[in-house]
């Protein structure tokens, strides 16, 4: 809707005033800060020149002191640098409500962050309570949840605002919920090498996701497109906002991939947070399996499914299932059963009959596993011998084990799970040395026996427990089994969880869920909540798309571009690639060559790489995600969005229903145009 001139000259007006006011404070607040800063060093340096005369109390009185002032400082330094961020472009957006218990209406001017000028506020940032509203309502009745209670009233006018550089582009007034116009414009941008914030377009069944703190944790199944990670990471902004004490360093994200990681990258400082911290699982169970020198990623096990003809399918699919987890469980009840000393052991002149032993292991410290039992019982021996436990422990401990039935090594106890009867009884057969051998003896531990091994040396040791952690964020969250779950949920306990996936596009060949909500037996108190509606793909795509999997309630926000998808069988595939990598990239930014895998990839690599100098191929340990033409597999693809999508399978290695999630990721990586090679 066009404004008038005298709206746009009132517009006009309260930016100028705006940039002049955050101008003023970025000023005012460097000198603060310098003075600030100052003033830190000197109350650090005084503690510590006087303390020799200060006493305990004094001490600490003063340390508090210059705690608060640093972190006076820190916070100070924090909103300048968000100051700095939204200098050129302070606001997006503007609701006028008028609440029903006043007269006037109240207009809220809503950015990345605030702006206040004597009391008064200037913006509202966008994760402010009242900010709500301009996410959640049309033009009529409104509210928003105060911290006083629910706030009622008329939203009374509703604008948008395109903002560079200073100056005032355009004004999109609207009646409906984030206009039509101004959304379309956003999603007819090309793609950009790093994930851009969706602050100023987030939709009301995203908002309801990245406000809710109702429940402990938060399943999100949302098909391909709809902005699930986008939502994850301004959920993550809002929960740093929302919950006192929670900074970045408190919240974990796993990721698919360490491409996936940089591509997201920029999107919680462009919301004025810093990065949270972020892994994928392999990097994070290196932490806990010391006796390897590598773990197989997870896009390394799934390509070894689709190149390795010498992969034992079915052993992989058996290890993968929920069963490991109750037949571990009982492997280390027997086992623990089983346990005793089998001599009495000697510490110094003192003897320890080994019924005493017995007895101690399996009735006084029942509750814990086997390992600290042990530890339990050396604690136990030196307090009698009124020995130091730090000094002695450790030499206590190696007797206890040399009079134990059972080896303290964790490789040999993992060698023997595949040789028990809990194993073998639901396996249907027992594994040859060999056959355990070729697994357990590799420098690099495949992917789904670091899950088992992390799991079993958590029921024998204990798993270790993080208090640090207190959000937790699981993108790809179809291709997690429950094992890995359950492992997360024992090292962080008291953790909250959002899980964001999609089961249509899991690519784990060994594993599937019927639902996401079936991990609610796992978390605990869960809300399960669907997004169906997919703003990446053009109609055409997602039209495509629906047909691979037989879906029917994928529904493209986009406006038609007229690229229709194109499926065909070249007789050349390197003129034809480079023929149509050529016409694409005179109307589009970014090009991705997508091959079923890695095989493919580096096979039209070589061929196109004469050809265009700035292709580039990504792998598994490529961190950077910035180039406009590149050669990725399938499975790495996951999360990432291209202007034109080229997917290629050798004409003897088509996709198979079998594989159709597979194929139905690649297609919707494609966010204007797709074309697909040998699949007819």
């Amino acid at each position: 809707m066009a404004v008038s001139k005298e709206v746009l000259d009132c517009e006009m007006k309260y930016l100028k005033n705006s940039l002049i006011e955050i101008d003023k404070q970025i000023s005012e607040l460097s000198k603060d800060l310098e003075i600030e800063s100052i003033d830190v060093k000197e109350s650090r340096k005084f503690i510590w020149e006087n303390k020799g005369s200060m006493d305990p109390v004094e001490i600490r009185s003063s340390l508090m002191a210059s705690d608060f002032e640093y972190y006076a400082f820190e916070r100070h330094a924090n909103y300048l640098k968000k100051l700095y961020r939204v200098k050129t472009s302070p606001y997006f957006g503007r609701i006028d409500f008028k609440e029903n218990a006043k007269i006037n209406d109240q207009t809220i001017y809503i950015g990345i962050t605030h702006l206040t000028k004597d009391n008064d506020n200037l913006i509202y940032d966008w994760r402010a309570p009242i900010s709500s509203m301009f996410y959640d309502y049309e033009v009529g009745s409104a509210s928003y949840t105060a911290p006083e209670g629910v706030i009622e009233g008329t939203l009374t006018k509703k604008r948008q605002y395109k903002i560079k550089d200073g100056k005032l582009l355009h004004i999109f007034d609207n009646d409906v919920n984030v206009t039509d116009e101004f959304l379309q414009e956003i999603l007819t941008n090309t793609s950009n090498d790093k994930m851009k914030n969706i602050v100023n377009t987030i939709q009301k069944e995203q908002n309801e996701v990245i406000r809710n703190i109702d429940s402990k944790n938060l399943i999100v199944q949302g098909i391909a497109g709809s902005g699930k990670t986008s939502v994850a990471l301004h959920r993550v902004a809002f929960l740093l906002y929302k919950i006192k004490n929670l900074n970045s360093n408190n919240i974990l994200i796993f990721s698919p991939n360490n491409i996936f990681s940089e591509y997201i990258s920029n999107v919680l400082p462009e919301l004025g947070e810093a990065n949270a911290l972020n892994t994928t699982f392999s990097d994070f169970a290196t932490k806990y399996i010391t006796r390897y020198s590598n773990i197989e990623s997870f896009s390394s096990f799934i390509e070894r499914y689709y190149v390795d003809p010498n992969v034992n399918k079915d052993l992989t699919a058996f290890k993968m299932k929920d069963e490991m987890i109750n037949i571990i469980d009982e492997y280390v009840r027997e086992l623990t059963n089983n346990a005793k000393f089998r001599h009495d052991v000697k510490f110094g002149i003192s003897f320890y009959e080994k019924e005493d032993l017995n007895k101690l292991f399996h009735d006084r410290y029942e509750k814990l596993s086997m390992f600290e039992r042990i530890e339990r019982i050396s604690d136990y021996i030196c307090n009698k011998e009124k020995k130091i436990v730090s000094k002695y422990g450790k030499t206590v401990q190696k007797l206890l084990w040399e009079s134990f039935n059972t080896k303290k090594d964790i490789i040999t106890l993992f060698k023997n799970l595949f040789k028990s009867n809990a194993f073998t009884r639901i396996y249907g057969s027992q594994l040859s040395d060999d056959e355990i051998n070729d697994f357990i003896n590799r420098k690099t531990l495949r992917f789904e026996d670091s899950l088992l091994l992390i799991y079993l040396q958590g029921k024998l040791q204990s798993f270790p427990y993080s208090s640090l952690i207190k959000q937790i964020v699981i993108d790809e969250a179809q291709d997690y089994s429950k094992l890995q779950y359950t492992i997360l949920k024992k090292i962080f306990p008291n953790a909250s969880y959002t899980i964001l996936g999609d089961i249509n596009q899991n690519i784990n060949p060994y594993y599937n869920y019927n639902s996401l909500f079936d991990l609610k037996d796992v978390l605990g108190d869960t809300k399960y909540v669907e997004l169906n509606k997919t703003y990446r793909s053009s109609p055409e795509i997602i039209e495509f798309a629906n047909k691979i999997m037989g879906l029917k309630h994928a529904v493209s926000i986009r406006r038609s571009n007229h690229f229709p998808v194109i499926v065909e069988n070249p007789k050349d595939i390197h003129k034809q690639l480079k023929s149509d990598i050529e016409d694409g990239g005179k109307i589009h930014s970014k090009i991705a060559i997508i091959t079923k895998n890695h095989v493919e990839a580096k096979y039209l690599y070589d061929l196109l790489k004469n050809d265009f100098k700035d292709i580039n191929y990504l792998s598994e340990h490529s961190e950077n995600f910035n180039h406009n033409l590149v050669i990725l597999p399938s499975y790495l693809s996951k999360g990432l969005e291209f202007d034109l999508v080229l997917a290629y399978t050798d004409i003897n290695n088509k996709y198979t229903d079998n594989e159709k999630k597979l194929y139905y990721v690649v297609a919707t990586r494609a966010q204007h145009q797709l074309k697909i090679y040998n699949q007819l």
